[in-house]
């Protein structure tokens, strides 16, 4: 306790010369808040006026969606503000008002959260944290790096790792019950957004992937989401630019993916880091932005790590952690109160925020070691002289035992004794419908997106020119096979390879996958069949294109049944390399080490093709099984190979003939069955069923996990609720 007093003492000492009166500057300068019932006023933190203290109690109706709002008297420790949750002016003790709203209460009670260790579940990142929301707030959880903010909005929100437990309860509306789809929104700090559609385009295919209903309907709920986040002026711009247009500054992209979740008009809305990586004007309007939606009756719960003063004074209550411990719960200037009580006062030209983090961030330490020996030319540098363990330690005691822990406890114990009405689903968009919309979404990205497709194609086309002329006029004697082998072998080996250029779209589209996956926007099955619908008329078109040039430049044969059969086996061809993409980036998710990957890969299954070394002469053990079998090369060219020679023959001198099938032999090893052809075409289309279900088994394998923990904790708040009520 001695340490305790003399670190306080030092860091009392430190702040009280920006705190005195004579160094005090004018009312411009302080600190905005909003008293209730009144205009914007400056107001100092540490002289702020003495306000009547209201708590609020918090009523749901049964059977409908009203609040209602009455104020009772409350401690004395409690808030010197309430940030406009309050109507206004303040209301006589004991009256009642009540107001519609969309929002629905938030509560938790001794929330514990462990991640799993080498041997068990040891490491708490979360350590007996209680607290609430209620609708029409916002409702901030702040604190230092790894402090377990994202953990706990996650465990709210029940999207926890897989590899993470949790303990205690939490309630909505009063009842332990999960959220279902629609009922609340979830927002990730890192967005994945289509760069190549307008915010107008983008807002309405997410529409038609979540909601039911007409479309004419969607477009007034997007119409809707986009005034709700001020995106008007944006409507119309391509998120990603165009060519030398510029695309959204960061600011407007943080809103589009909040509107995205807007569009289900969601009871709560949890958003993980609204202000990451914005300026600070970018991060003022967001705050405004959502301080807007909050009033809206919609209940906001988010993390922040850092905020401006303006920022902070938009926040209607503040949860504030360092390392999993709860240093206060409550309302924003009562935080304020709260470090004054335990020692540490803010001054007066210093941001709350950072304030709260220089106090309770242990990575300051290692700056005060750093200075430890120097100083500047005002003197040592004794605004860091301070311990922040022993901040932390203080700041904890001194809120576990104040009146403000109380008061969370009696206001949880309210909010839970009565349960209020079940947030219930709003329904789904059926499978055939989001196979629909995401299909077409995939056209008109690959219109537009033309680094990844149109510049595909033409270096498809290219490549194919290429070795059309260096393969022309070999004529049709039985001199020209081996070179016409080796033309085909190339032009399907090199095509094949060129479309490894598309990783970086696959990857894209995978992403994009998974962060509507995880909001249940989309699904594994949906996913694959609309990007296979999608993919089919851009692989066409690049298989007709070039197989028309390729098969008149090398002079095969003139008949129009052996063109298309052609063009059908590249364009097989070319769709199992797409369900092999699919794979190797679904494994990885990263564009090096895929293309790194693919191009093994093919090199490997080039070698095994049966060109270099005929396949039946390959060594058995892993050339011959299982790679001349797993290579789509071998099937490809040999199907194009018994297209072109079986059922023709060539003269041996002026009396001797022999067939296709006898000069091809030496040169590649192909079936004299006719039809051979179609069987290898049979398995080229098996293995695009193949990749795809393989890609199907990796996406759930790779979220499963969290769907299954989210079900788990479902299904254990579902039993305790079913139990308590039997009792």
């Amino acid at each position: 306790m001695e340490e305790i007093q003399s670190q306080s003492d030092n860091y009392r000492s430190s702040s009280s010369s920006a705190s005195s009166p004579a160094s005090r500057v004018p009312s411009s300068n302080f600190f905005y808040l909003r008293k209730p019932g009144s205009l914007r006023q400056p107001i100092s933190f540490e002289d702020s006026p003495e306000w009547e203290d209201t708590d609020i109690d918090v009523r749901v109706e049964e059977g409908g969606d009203s609040i209602n709002i009455a104020t009772t008297p409350a401690s004395p420790s409690l808030s010197k503000l309430n940030s406009g949750s309050l109507p206004s002016p303040p209301l006589p003790e004991g009256a009642v008002v009540v107001r519609k709203i969309a929002g629905a209460s938030v509560v938790w009670k001794d929330l514990t959260v462990t991640i799993k260790g080498k041997r068990k579940y040891s490491d708490k990142v979360i350590k007996s944290s209680n607290g609430y929301a209620f609708p029409g707030t916002m409702t901030v959880i702040m604190g230092p790096a790894k402090s377990g903010k994202s953990t706990l909005l996650r465990s709210l929100a029940g999207r926890l790792h897989h590899s993470a437990k949790m303990y205690g309860e939490v309630f909505i509306n009063g009842a332990k019950s999960h959220m279902p789809y629609g009922s609340y929104g979830f927002v990730e700090r890192e967005t994945t957004l289509i760069g190549s559609l307008t915010v107008r385009e983008f807002l309405y295919y997410s529409a038609l992937l979540q909601l039911p209903g007409f479309f004419c309907q969607k477009r007034n709920i997007v119409e809707d989401a986009i005034h709700a986040m001020s995106l008007g002026d944006y409507a119309n711009k391509l998120i990603g630019g165009h060519c030398y247009m510029k695309g959204l500054p960061r600011g407007e992209r943080r809103r589009v993916s909040i509107a995205r979740e807007l569009v289900m008009r969601p009871h709560i809305l949890f958003i993980d880091e609204p202000l990451y990586h914005l300026d600070s004007v970018s991060a003022l309007l967001m705050m405004v932005t959502l301080k807007k939606l909050a009033s809206m009756g919609c209940t906001l719960i988010f993390t922040i790590y850092q905020s401006s003063t303006e920022v902070f004074g938009l926040f209607d209550r503040i949860c504030l952690l360092s390392n999993g411990n709860t240093l206060f719960f409550g309302e924003t200037l009562a935080c304020l109160q709260h470090f004054s009580n335990a020692g540490f006062p803010c001054p007066i030209m210093q941001s709350p925020s950072d304030h709260f983090l220089r106090a309770i961030n242990t990575d300051f330490d290692r700056i005060i070691a750093m200075c430890k020996n120097w100083q500047d030319e005002h003197g040592d540098f004794s605004s860091v002289n301070m311990d922040t363990a022993v901040a932390i330690r203080t700041l904890e005691a001194t809120y576990k035992s104040s009146a403000d822990a109380a008061a969370v406890e009696s206001m949880i114990l309210r909010l839970t004794e009565k349960e209020g009405p079940l947030l219930k689903s709003k329904g789904k968009a059926s499978s055939a419908t989001r196979i629909a919309v995401l299909t077409w979404r995939s056209l008109l990205i690959m219109s537009r997106e033309w680094k990844f497709y149109w510049l595909r194609l033409i270096l498809c086309m290219l490549l194919t020119l290429c070795v059309g002329t260096v393969f022309s006029g070999l004529g049709h004697s039985l001199s020209s096979v081996v070179t016409r082998v080796a033309a085909i072998f190339v032009f399907i080996s090199f095509t094949s390879l060129l479309s490894i250029a598309g990783v970086p779209a696959l990857l894209k589209e995978i992403k994009i996958y998974a962060s509507e996956e995880s909001n249940q926007h989309s699904g594994a099955f949906v996913f694959l069949l609309g990007q296979l619908l999608s993919s089919i008329p851009f692989l066409f078109l690049i298989s007709i294109s070039s197989s028309l040039v390729f098969y008149f430049l090398i002079g095969l044969q003139d008949e129009f049944s052996l063109l298309m059969y052609f063009v059908l086996n590249f364009f097989m061809c070319l769709l199992v390399n797409e369900g092999l993409m699919l794979v190797v980036v679904s494994l990885w998710q990263d564009v090096f080490w895929s293309i790194l990957t693919l191009v093994s890969i093919h090199v490997l299954m080039m070698l095994a093709a049966g060109y270099f070394r005929i396949r039946n002469a390959l060594p058995g053990p892993m050339w011959m099984y299982p790679l001349s079998y797993v290579a789509f090369h071998t099937y490809s060219i040999q199907g194009l190979l018994e297209n072109e020679y079986l059922g023709t023959s060539f003269a041996v001198g002026q009396v001797r003939t022999i067939s296709g099938f006898q000069a091809i032999r030496s040169a590649y090893d192909i079936s004299s069955d006719n039809n051979s052809k179609w069987e290898n075409l049979l398995i080229l289309f098996l293995m695009v069923v193949g990749y795809r279900i393989l890609v199907f088994v990796l996406l759930h394998f790779r979220l499963g996990k969290d769907k299954s923990v989210h079900k788990f904790f479902q299904c254990n708040q579902d039993k305790k609720s079913t139990s308590t009520s039997t009792r």
